[in-house]
């Protein structure tokens, strides 16, 4: 019996494919795009290594960012970290280390890599009292420390059960304006998960008018879900003066009003000349999704808006015969163009 040529390399490749040892190697890059502590980006000195799952960081960065005062013995290759009454001690390429006098294992060990010690994110995270939280949608690591709260409640908001306003996700307590919480992660463009000083745990809305939490992967999740809500619209009739709070026609400010009402609770002033007033101005080179851009009209120095679409679109609505609809951010748009505002 005559076996084919391409059979009996198919053949041969199997014991060669299941004699492959299994060992793990780091490889340079994570998924991690960014780690915060406390709602701000952590600098690193080396880019983070994936070790059989565990993330490992650059070893003084973490230690310090998260409070702790770091010793380091250099023959012995051992870091001593002290935070309140907290002292971890442990020895690079070991897979135990000593936590107030107890032993813990750790799952993978850290180790020197081009000059940089490296240590798991989690474990000594864990270790300092830290909660971490991995947001698979930006491909972020958030590290909540337990001292420290940045984010200020500024209008009282519920704190619920789950990230949902409904009667479904009860409020477990009202916050107050001026209370500060801290925030573990983004959930989406329109909540976070927070946890309070008294150690509660729950999930606040994302709105800019309850909290002074900024961060730019919810920026540009808010822009996306404006975009979203907006491009309903297409094709809804234009109407110079046409009421606010009713969506059978727009003109070009009430429609960017209603946008911004409806998605994130922002309200706008009526006409376009006193909208170019709110939020911040922003250059061209810097425009997101969500900004709000001013044209003269009409014989007026402002007289008309656009809201940001990216890629270098708007959407808008002007004409009768085409309604809210998107442009292009061309040439005759740029002649009038006047000034461009950031408002969330």
């Amino acid at each position: 019996m005559t076996i084919n040529k391409k059979v009996w390399l198919a053949l041969l490749a199997v014991p060669l494919l299941q004699a492959t040892p299994s060992y793990a190697k780091p490889a340079p890059l994570t998924p991690v795009t960014t780690v915060y502590v406390d709602d701000r980006p952590l600098e690193l000195t080396a880019q983070p290594l994936l070790l059989d799952g565990t993330t490992l960081v650059p070893m003084r960065q973490l230690f310090e960012a998260q409070g702790a005062v770091l010793s380091w013995n250099g023959s012995s290759k051992t870091v001593t970290a002290t935070k309140n009454d907290t002292t971890l001690t442990y020895r690079i390429g070991e897979v135990t280390s000593t936590l107030n006098g107890k032993t813990l294992s750790l799952n993978v060990p850290g180790q020197i890599v081009e000059g940089n010690t490296m240590i798991p994110l989690r474990f000594v995270s864990e270790a300092l009292g830290s909660t971490v939280k991995w947001d698979a949608l930006t491909r972020t690591i958030r590290i909540a420390s337990t001292d420290d709260f940045f984010t200020t409640v500024l209008s009282g908001v519920n704190l619920r059960s789950k990230p949902d306003s409904s009667e479904t996700s009860p409020s477990l307590r009202l916050i107050p304006t001026g209370e500060k919480v801290h925030v573990i992660r983004e959930v989406n463009a329109l909540w976070l998960e927070v946890r309070t000083k008294n150690n509660l745990t729950g999930y606040i809305s994302a709105k800019p008018k309850y909290s002074d939490y900024t961060s730019t992967s919810l920026a540009e999740r808010q822009g996306d879900e404006l975009i979203a809500y907006g491009q309903k619209f297409l094709g809804t009739p234009y109407e110079f003066g046409a009421a606010t709070r009713q969506t059978s026609t727009f003109d070009c400010s009430s429609f960017v009003g209603e946008v911004f009402r409806h998605t994130l609770s922002v309200d706008l002033p009526r006409v376009s000349y006193d909208q170019a007033k709110d939020g911040q101005e922003v250059g061209l080179n810097e425009l997101r999704k969500g900004d709000l851009l001013f044209f003269s009209a009409r014989g007026l120095e402002i007289g008309h808006v656009a809201i940001y679409a990216g890629n270098n679109k708007l959407l808008h609505t002007f004409s009768k015969e085409r309604g809210v609809h998107f442009d292009t951010f061309d040439g005759k748009w740029k002649k009038r163009f006047v000034t461009a505002r950031r408002v969330f």
